[in-house]
Parts: structure tokens; sequence; C-alpha cells
């Protein structure tokens, strides 16, 4: 199976299903002499595991990192960083009855068109438990990023039709964020969203939401002119995670109700600084930052996964119906703010690294 990369000078490659051994992670491109050690990617890691709270699956999986290469004396030595996990508590039994049917919703008919075969064991490549080696890579992403000055943080916008209004991005913090279950910095809006959650849950059902990402201190420069903009690379990281329905920036798709007049960002010095006295267009112009802060947000479907009965047909292309057993995530909206936290930080060090060989 192909496109198992993402990157060009900080590249990602992940290998592993999520009722097998385990996963690999490897991260070339990383320059040499970064201090690092498995306690830096716990932090991200833990915000993403399952069984955190009640509001998500209760697969108990501790997702402890091993580092097998590219680490030497505590620091970054320029090869390639190897880090794998073993899975602990699969339950493959639970997915017996799914073997000959198809799931609503999940990728076991397209894999099957694609390969003519599928692990039909939780998902197989597909599952989401592949993510927790993109959070580590990110992990190493951010920190690399930190040195620069850049900062990344991710925060739930929206489950349901509750939704929180951020008037400044920049302003949040991380202890905001992690103050409640949900990930939404608003404590108010926060119980609200989580009532919702388990009342949907109740309702052997699930609700999908908006995360909203945001990267402060992003020099202006990094991006390339037409096919590798800094938005586009953006787009497909964020789409290549799982549930993942729409990305936008800035004003996003709210651009179609206004006028130029009304959308563009007046350009003033800023204390020597050249900058905008506005953000429309979310810290990104022609593909390439602007040194203005990145916003961004991304739709996530409802879990997939039902316990209710829902139609669908055998691979025979038989008529029948499907109850998903096992433990599912009721919103997914929780666990995604590391990952996409963490893909946001995989782009940026990558075009970072790319325009550090650009000018003298």
């Amino acid at each position: 199976m192909p496109a198992n990369t993402f990157g060009e000078r900080f590249r990602v490659t992940t290998a592993g299903v999520s009722h097998g051994p385990g996963y690999l992670c490897i991260i070339d491109g990383c320059p040499a002499g970064l201090p690092l050690s498995v306690e830096d990617l716990l932090p991200d890691l833990r915000r993403r595991r399952p069984g955190q709270s009640k509001i998500v699956t209760q697969r108990d999986e501790e997702d402890l990192p091993e580092i097998w290469s590219g680490i030497f004396e505590g620091k970054t030595d320029g090869t390639p960083i190897g880090i794998s996990f073993r899975n602990g508590d699969q339950r493959s039994g639970d997915y017996g009855d799914i073997k000959d049917k198809y799931r609503p919703g999940h990728a076991d008919y397209t894999f099957d068109a694609k390969f003519g075969f599928r692990d039909y064991r939780g998902g197989g490549r597909s599952s989401a438990r592949e993510t927790m080696c993109r959070v580590a890579a990110g992990s190493v992403a951010k920190k690399l990023l930190s040195a620069q000055g850049i900062r990344i943080l991710g925060y739930v916008k929206q489950v349901g039709d509750v939704r929180v209004e951020i008037p400044d991005p920049t302003a949040i913090t991380l202890d905001q964020v992690e103050a409640n279950p949900i990930r939404c910095p608003d404590p108010e809006v926060a119980a609200r969203m989580i009532a919702l959650i388990e009342e949907v849950r109740k309702d052997r059902d699930s609700i999908g939401g908006i995360c909203e990402m945001v990267a402060v201190g992003v020099p202006p420069g990094l991006g390339e002119p037409i096919f590798d903009k800094l938005k586009a690379d953006l787009a497909k990281a964020m789409l290549s995670l799982p549930a993942v329905m729409a990305f936008e920036y800035g004003n996003g798709f709210a651009v179609a109700a206004l006028r130029g007049s009304q959308n563009n960002d007046p350009f003033v010095n800023h204390g020597g600084r050249i900058e905008t006295d506005s953000n429309r267009h979310g810290g990104m112009l022609g593909g390439i930052s602007s040194g203005m802060p990145i916003v961004c947000r991304v739709a996530i479907k409802p879990t997939s996964s039902l316990p209710r009965p829902q139609r669908t047909v055998t691979r025979a292309g038989e008529p029948t119906e499907i109850a998903t057993r096992g433990r599912h995530d009721p919103c997914l909206l929780p666990r995604f703010v590391p990952m996409g936290e963490a893909m946001m930080a995989i782009v940026l060090a990558d075009h970072w690294l790319r325009q550090c060989s650009t000018r003298l």
C-alpha cells in the first residue's frame, strides 16, 4: 500500500493496524541536536489515548512509545527517529460479525473495492489508532517549532448545535483547553457540550462537531507558490485524518457572502513590522504565511460505529442489518484535538525546514 509517508523535509512514515502487534513511526529529516526523550512525547499521547474520560472510548491502551533510533545522549542525531507502540487491549472478537458486512460510514467497502481484501478487525489500516504515530511525530515537530517561537493549540469549537465564540483564538491557553474533558476553553459551553454527548450516547448514537486550531509566531514566507501552498498542505494533512469532512481557514466559507472590501485585510506598519489590522485571511496569502496567526478549522463527522441497528449489505450484496459491537467514541472531538495539532505541527516543521534552504 503506497502513500504511507507525509512531508518533504520533515517526513513521517507510519505502519501498523489496530488489531495487530502494534504500530511503527519513522521520522526522517529532524535536524541533529534537538533534545528529545520519551517524556517529550507523552503529554500529547495522553491527550489522544482512549479511556481518558467517560465521553470517549473505553479501550484500555497505555500507548507508551519506545524510541528505537535517532537519539544519542538525549538529543536527535540527524538519523531517522524510530518509534514503536504495542497494542494491548485488542478485542478482535467484537468484529467477527462484520467480517462479511459493510459498516455504514466506514472504509470497509472501499478497501474491498481497492484491494479485494481487508482487515476487518477494527478497521485495520484505516483505524484511528494509527494517529498515535502522527501525534508522536507532531510532538517532535512541536518541540522543533517551539525553539523558533512557534506555538500551536487546538480546541473544540462546536459539538452538534452547541458552539463557542472565541473572539481572539491567540488568547486561548492550554490550561483553559485541558480544564474539561471536551477540551472547550469556555466552561459553561463545555458543560452543554458534555451534556449533549451524554444524551446521544444514551440514545446509542453519536455526534459531530468542529475543531479550531491556531499557530502563533509563524514567520512570513513559509509555503510554496503553486502546488505546495501552505494552505494546500494543511488541508491535505487535516483531511488525511480519520473522520474529517471539511477544512477551512480564516473566514473560510463565510467569504461566499462577503464583498472584497469586506474581506480584505489592510496592511499596516506595526512597530516596524508589516502586518494586517485584521486576519480574515487566516495567516496565509497566496498559500504563503503572512506572519499573522494561522487559524483553521475542521469539521468532524459523528462516529460511524453505532450500537443501534443500521441497514447495510454483505460482501455478496445481500441486504442485512448491523449493530457494531465494541468500544467507540460517542463524539470524536475530544481526542481529535491533539491529532489536529500534530498534523499542523508536522506541516509547519516541514515548511520551516524547506524555507531554511531557500535564502542565504
